[in-house]
């Protein structure tokens, strides 16, 4: 036996939506009920385990085997269930995952949708969701059902046959998927990430559940206290409603078409009395501070760590990862400067001071989220991040030689994008240092073929910028940066090219080609990126565009349109994403504990005495493929997760 796909059906009374695959299986309600696999893609055959059937000898053993490849959708979730179920650590060496090298070629990452994409002869059975609520989570007890809380194969056989045959079929999905995409094989060395990816999920990240409980509660306590004065202000029964509440508003004198943070914000600057009351109170009670924290409670194991919160190649447009469950890739902020103070205040249930010393407890329960990940008892967190590294990616990969300068001699990129464009000297907090600001937001918004929409979506007129300033700003910047530019154009004509003539196409260090309906990006690391069934179509302007299909904004598979800067972009961050997980490697290699990453920046649980310049060192270095290209990352050590 070479290689084992496997597919198995689980039960537990854990929700595994909410709670993630480790926490799913530290309940002890969890079991396997059915375990269905192919030996080296012979027949599928299944073992229905909850009829008391035994995995045989030789499947165990070829489980944990690291000569024999195991194959599964998702291989985390069999790999993590299986180990639990046989009560030993499956390592992550020998797994293969179906659904990571779908993702890898732009498809979706649900089994059904990549079947469905690829046209599969044995498609997922649209049955399965039926079954899996029947017999994988617990049932309502009822008189009909004599009581019960869950439902085993003799409650209804003739469901449960169904179960078997669905089980089965998903294997075979599975093996149709990998067939399918096996002319495209994901690189040795991107299943190397992958492999270091499970390990830092198995590893988790400790969390304090003390102070996660106790925000929880403050936030339960303060709402109760906010709605009630709420309720004495306006009368309402439920203040909180925006029908009721626009309603009142309008009753006082304050006409709202949206109660949106950005309308409410901007109805307080005239507003007084009741109606600014108010208005505040609805600013408290509309603030999730508390999601993640419940998030916390709903994840964290036995062991006290939250694990499974990263998701290799989530971004499957450019290979980065995501987060999930308590989504650690939009974590707010945290800018108060007695943190550790108003850390302990929460943690030890001193609420009534907490709202005597902050002006919104709201605001400081999620500015304190971040620190509810530890380290554990003993250790330190050393936290290490690259500094700017995709403006100095972009500069790199379109040779605009002063920006590499700036990032040769560790300049504010931001200063000296306003001192170009301005042509004037900008330092921070000093000479001409009220165009730093301008030269950020043109930074942030204008790198990817972005304008006057882009500025403002940056937040450029809520910063002090006038309308009429921003044309002239994105003028100003795209002159300053001529190379960029024409890296946009040349990227959009070549992809333009590559698709339209069958042809292989290069600017600079990127190639582009088409192989079997894909256009196919290739970065500068050897990793691809993919465009599904790319054509080109004349656009809403009438020029010609370039079309893909993909995971749109709303989750679905659809046609997308995109250009030179948005392929740019992806190229930009695509790199970015290598750099890290070629640091990440590094680190590891050097025996370093990696238990977060967050976009650029690496968590690493260490002893007190650990060298932070070390790590730092190492995440600098620029990988073969990336010569010329001057990296740079800076961190900090820290008792509890923070923002710097």
């Amino acid at each position: 036996m070479k290689q084992i796909n496997i597919d198995i059906e689980t039960y537990s009374s854990t929700d595994l939506s909410k709670a993630g695959v480790y926490k799913y299986t530290d309940d002890p309600s969890f079991t396997v009920l059915l375990f269905s696999y192919s030996m080296d893609h012979g027949p599928v055959k299944c073992i229905e385990c909850a009829k008391g059937e035994m995995i045989p000898e030789e499947i165990k053993g070829a489980l944990t085997d690291p000569s024999i490849i195991k194959v599964a959708f998702n291989a985390m979730f069999e790999r993590i269930c299986l180990g639990r179920y046989l009560g030993v650590y499956l390592s992550p060496e020998s797994w293969r995952c179906t659904m990571v090298a779908s993702l890898c070629l732009g498809l979706p990452g649900s089994l059904a949708a990549v079947g469905a994409v690829l046209g599969l002869e044995k498609q997922k059975l649209t049955e399965g969701k039926e079954l899996i609520k029947y017999f994988s989570v617990p049932c309502k007890p009822t008189k009909s059902n004599g009581g019960r809380t869950r439902n085993l194969p003799e409650h209804d056989p003739e469901k449960w046959d169904a179960f078997v045959n669905y089980n089965i079929r998903d294997v075979e999905t599975e093996m149709g998927i990998g067939d399918k995409i096996s002319r495209f094989p994901v690189p040795d060395y991107v299943w190397r990430q992958y492999i270091l990816d499970q390990k830092i999920n198995d590893l988790g990240i400790m969390i304090d559940m003390t102070l996660a409980r106790q925000a929880i509660r403050c936030d339960e306590e303060c709402r109760e206290k906010y709605l009630r004065r709420a309720v004495e202000l306006t009368g309402l029964e439920n203040p909180n409603s925006p029908i009721q509440l626009k309603e009142w508003l309008l009753a006082n004198g304050a006409e709202v078409d949206s109660l949106s943070k950005k309308e409410v914000a901007a109805l307080l600057k005239d507003s007084t009395g009741d109606v600014k009351e108010v208005l505040q109170l609805r600013q408290l009670l509309s603030k999730s501070s508390v999601k993640k924290y419940a998030a916390m409670e709903a994840c964290c194991c036995s062991d006290g760590r939250a694990h499974g919160l990263l998701q290799f190649y989530g971004a499957n447009r450019t290979g980065r990862w995501a987060g999930r469950l308590i989504q650690v890739q939009n974590l707010p902020q945290n800018h108060i400067p007695d943190l550790e103070v108003a850390r302990s205040l929460i943690r030890g249930g001193f609420f009534e001071a907490a709202e005597l010393l902050y002006d919104s407890v709201p605001d400081l329960l999620s500015q304190l989220i971040r620190t509810a990940f530890v380290p554990r008892e003993g250790d330190q967190f050393l936290v290490a991040d690259f500094s700017a590294v995709e403006a100095r990616a972009l500069s790199w990969m379109a040779g605009e030689k002063w920006r590499m300068d700036v990032f040769a001699e560790n300049g504010d990129i931001y200063c000296a994008s306003a001192s170009q464009m301005f042509g004037v000297p900008v330092v921070k907090h000093g000479v001409n240092g009220e165009l730093r600001q301008k030269g950020k937001i043109a930074e942030l918004a204008l790198g990817y073929g972005g304008s006057v929409g882009a500025m403002v979506a940056m937040g450029a007129l809520d910063q002090g910028l006038s309308e009429e300033e921003l044309k002239p700003i994105v003028d100003s910047w795209r002159s300053t940066n001529p190379k960029i530019v024409q890296l946009w154009w040349d990227i959009d004509k070549a992809v333009m090219t590559a698709v339209r003539e069958r042809t292989k196409t290069r600017v600079k260090c990127f190639s582009f080609h088409y192989e079997s309906g894909f256009l196919i990006a290739t970065l500068p690391s050897g990793r691809s990126l993919y465009y599904a069934k790319p054509r080109i179509v004349p656009n809403e302007y009438g020029r010609e565009s370039l079309t893909y299909e993909g995971v749109g904004t709303g989750k679905h598979w659809e046609r997308i349109e995109s250009y030179g800067p948005k392929i740019v972009e992806n190229l930009t961050q695509g790199l970015c994403r290598d750099l890290l997980a070629e640091a990440m490697q590094r680190l590891d290699d050097a025996g370093y504990r990696i238990v977060m990453h967050v976009h650029d920046e690496v968590v690493i649980e260490a002893p007190m005495d650990a060298d932070l310049n070390t790590i730092c060192k190492i995440m600098s270095q620029t990988p073969s493929w990336a010569q010329g290209l001057v990296l740079s990352a800076a961190g900090y050590t820290c008792a509890f997760y923070q923002k710097d």
